[in-house]
C-alpha cells in the first residue's frame, strides 16, 4: 500500500467504515463459503484479510465459522475489533507471515491497494497462509495497469492480468473468475473482477 494510501484510509476510516459496512455482500459469499471443505462451520478457520470495517469477518462469524481479520490501517483495525468484539491484526499484506493456518483467506476489495511488483509476493504470502485445499477469495477494479485515483493507488487486474499472475503461483488453481457490478448504491457502472483460487 502506497503511504498516500495509507494516509487516506487513516484519515477517513470512520467515513469509510460507515459507507461500506451495510453492503448486502451475500452474492460473493455464496460462491465463496461453497467451496470451503465439506466440514461444519465451527471446524473451518476463514482469515479476512484488509479486512476494512470488519463487515465480512463479522457475517462469517455470524455463522459460526472460526474468524481472523487482519488490515494496515490502525484505525481501521480499531473499529473492526470492536465491532468483531475480538483483536484484529495491525499487518501489511507484505509482511503477513503465517504457515498452513486458514481454510478460507477473504480478501475483498483489499489486495487492489498492492504495488503490483509486489502482487507475487504478497500472493504467495496469502497462499502460504492457507491450508491445502484451502480457498481464497480476491477481488479487484476490472481493467489493466496502475493509477491514482484521488490520494489512493489502485492495482487494477483483468482475466488476462489475473491468469499471468497465477503463471507465478503454480500452486494456486482459478476454480471460478466472474465480473461483477458494484453492489453499492449508485456504483453499479465499476466493474470487478472477482475469483476463488484454490490451494493444491
Amino acid at each position: 500500500m502506497s503511504e498516500s494510501t495509507f494516509h487516506y484510509y487513516s484519515q477517513h476510516a470512520q467515513e469509510f467504515a460507515d459507507a461500506t459496512l451495510n453492503v448486502d455482500m451475500q452474492p460473493l459469499y455464496t460462491p465463496f463459503l461453497q467451496a470451503l471443505q465439506d466440514k461444519p462451520n465451527s471446524q473451518l478457520h476463514i482469515l479476512d484479510a484488509g479486512c476494512g470495517s470488519g463487515r465480512d469477518a463479522l457475517a462469517f462469524k455470524k455463522q459460526g465459522f472460526q474468524v481472523s481479520a487482519m488490515d494496515a490501517c490502525p484505525e481501521l483495525v480499531e473499529i473492526a475489533s470492536n465491532l468483531l468484539n475480538q483483536p484484529v491484526q495491525h499487518a501489511r499484506f507484505e509482511s503477513f507471515n503465517h504457515v498452513d493456518e486458514f481454510d478460507g483467506i477473504w480478501a475483498c476489495a483489499s489486495l487492489l491497494h498492492v504495488a503490483q511488483s509486489n502482487l507475487p509476493r504478497v500472493m504467495q504470502n496469502l497462499e502460504q497462509a492457507l491450508k491445502p485445499k484451502g480457498v481464497m477469495y480476491a477481488s479487484f477494479k476490472h481493467g489493466q495497469g496502475e493509477r491514482m485515483h484521488g490520494e489512493r493507488h489502485f492495482s487494477d487486474l483483468d482475466e488476462k492480468g489475473l491468469a499471468q499472475l497465477l503463471e507465478g503461483l503454480p500452486s494456486l488453481d482459478a476454480i471460478k473468475v466472474w465480473v461483477t457490478e458494484d453492489r453499492r448504491p449508485r456504483r453499479e457502472n465499476e466493474l470487478w473482477l472477482n475469483c476463488l483460487l484454490r490451494k493444491d
